[in-house]
């Protein structure tokens, strides 16, 4: 009797200590978790013990890299693997370690197929990128970081279906387009607020390893006298702004994904909104990351008294990050949130790699260790991306 009592002691301790191990030994080991400040920002458990029921479950994610060297990747290459291969292979090849992919471009449809209910609700899921996970996964094998680009407030599709949330004529209440003829949400509207954050959580969960917010702004061009904000009440646009931004760090912050932001890059220079409701301090004070587009091309003739700003891609990328660096320090934060977009794109001037490659050198002359090139073609200058010695 002792023997048979003895023998499942001894089965109770075996089960007893693989319990154990299993819980509190190997979970860790095996684990991928962000680290932002020190902080496990992957924990499923909030701070008073519950379980935060909130997030979806995650994929596996990357950290951020130390210097993030990005290129731009639309959502239809993405989709194709012939076409996707090309630009991985520049990432395998070159000093390139992170690739922007977009999950809503400008016509607001989502390149992967969503379980939200409010996002389904809508039906912006377009079958672009159809094995999404599977490309993360890829993605994340080659130690490749993958940054979610989210067109915000310019999204087509959203309009069409709830034109009462979009910017509207004054004239006669209908749907507002700007030059291009694109059309426009409200940025007050907590509706599109609510849907972003939607979208947000569920891309972090499919494998995105940062958050980019693009067209975080009011319109900027077509006919501004005839344009009316229903759902801004009236407010200035960069408190409008600013309460997004702050909505967004509320409603994502916790989940320990990095939040970034892309600006004009006017704004590192200019002391007011741009009339856009943008200011590089209040994406400085809410985002990880703030991406001020800086592209020479984009600057008006006779900036800074250039006759061509984009013939002379050093001096207007030193200068506008100078400028970026210097009121980051006066708001007191850290300049290396900054991490421009630079200009990989013939307009004004060619760009070869010489001219790619001073706007690199522009940035690291700054103090600032990370960029991003910017390509709608995705047809990039891979001469001036051979790693350095």
């Amino acid at each position: 009797m002792r023997l048979i009592k003895n023998k499942y002691l001894f089965a109770g301790m075996v089960i007893t200590g693989f319990f154990l191990l299993s819980y509190f030994v190997i979970p860790p080991l095996f684990t991928l978790n962000y680290k932002i400040d020190g902080q496990d920002a992957m924990s499923e458990i909030s701070s008073n013990g519950r379980l935060n029921t909130e997030f979806p479950k995650v994929a596996a994610h990357i950290n951020t890299p130390l210097q993030v060297k990005a290129i731009y990747m639309t959502n239809w290459v993405a989709g194709e693997k012939l076409l996707r291969s090309a630009l991985v292979k520049i990432a395998d090849e070159t000093e390139i370690n992170s690739i922007v992919i977009d999950i809503k471009d400008y016509t607001g449809r989502i390149a992967f197929e969503v379980s939200d209910p409010l996002l389904k609700e809508f039906g912006a899921y377009e079958r672009r990128i159809a094995d999404i996970k599977g490309f993360m996964e890829e993605l994340h094998s080659k130690n490749i970081y993958v940054i979610g680009r989210i067109s915000v407030f310019q999204d087509h599709y959203l309009v069409g279906r709830r034109p009462e949330l979009a910017v509207q004529r004054k004239s006669d209440g209908k749907v507002w387009k700007d030059f291009k003829g694109i059309s426009w949400l409200d940025p007050g509207s907590k509706d599109v607020w609510n849907y972003v954050v939607a979208l947000a959580k569920e891309s972090y969960g499919v494998g995105f390893d940062e958050l980019n917010f693009d067209y975080i702004r009011f319109p900027s061009d077509g006919n501004m006298k005839d344009i009316h904000y229903t759902w801004s009440n009236g407010k200035q646009k960069t408190e409008v702004i600013r309460e997004f931004f702050a909505y967004l760090r509320e409603n994502l912050g916790n989940i320990g994904v990095p939040l970034s932001a892309d600006l004009f890059g006017m704004t590192t220079a200019s002391t007011d909104d741009l009339n856009i409701g943008q200011t590089l301090e209040n994406a400085l004070k809410y985002f990880d990351f703030v991406s001020p587009m800086v592209y020479p091309s984009h600057y008006p003739n006779g900036f800074n008294g250039y006759p061509n700003p984009a013939a002379k891609p050093y001096e207007v990328v030193k200068f506008a990050l100078d400028s970026a660096v210097e009121r980051a320090i006066k708001a007191s934060t850290t300049p290396l949130k900054l991490r421009p977009w630079l200009q990989d794109f013939n307009l004004g001037a060619t760009y070869d790699a010489p001219m790619v490659r001073a706007q690199i050198q522009a940035t690291y002359d700054t103090g600032l260790d990370s960029w991003m090139l910017w390509n709608a073609s995705n047809r990039y200058t891979r001469a001036a991306l051979d790693k350095q010695e």
